[in-house]
């Protein structure tokens, strides 16, 4: 698997001090389970959640939920 770049960045896990790398990822809300590939460390397991991420499709997705 390769590091994880941003343009010239790359994002570096800061407890570990090791390159993140793109993961297949399940997240759980309201009892409801969806995965996406985010940007996660191989050793510890930390994600980062980019804003773009966050107020975008996890915001969509929330609002969905919350609508049912």
């Amino acid at each position: 698997m390769s590091e994880l770049e941003t343009g010239e960045k790359k994002w570096i896990c800061n407890a570990c001090n090791v390159p993140l790398v793109l993961r297949k990822t399940v997240f759980t809300y309201m009892g409801h389970t969806v995965s996406h590939e985010v940007p996660r460390c191989p050793q510890c397991g930390a994600i980062f959640i980019s804003r773009d991420l966050a107020e975008g499709r996890m915001a969509e997705v929330e609002e969905q939920l919350e609508d049912k």
